[in-house]
């Protein structure tokens, strides 16, 4: 299994969405899970790797919220989250997510 953090760079979520995945791992028991952090820097970057927006979150190349529209640009990606939208999904809506994905 493969769980990536594809990010632009000077994306302000990229710290707190890694600090968030290893919290959500610990949560699951998954702390021997590697987190894989991908920097796109350019639009070929992107082609084929399920880039919805900085920060997303792929497990072996699927976005782990697939109702993020997939983008073909470098840009910011935002979470419906219980309390509107935001530049993170919460950490329950995390969890789940990767619960679903196996882990």
């Amino acid at each position: 299994m493969r769980l990536e953090l594809l990010h632009i760079d000077q994306c302000p979520n990229t710290a707190s969405a890694h600090r968030l995945l290893e919290e959500a791992l610990t949560a699951l028991d998954h702390t021997d899970t590697k987190i894989h952090m991908r920097l796109l820097k350019s639009v070929s970057d992107i082609e084929g790797t399920g880039f919805a927006g900085s920060p997303t979150i792929t497990v072996n190349g699927d976005d782990i919220f697939p109702d993020g529209a997939p983008s073909a640009d470098l840009a910011c990606r935002i979470y419906m989250t219980p309390n509107g939208f935001a530049g993170l999904p919460t950490m329950d809506q995390l969890t789940k997510a990767l619960r679903d994905r196996g882990l």
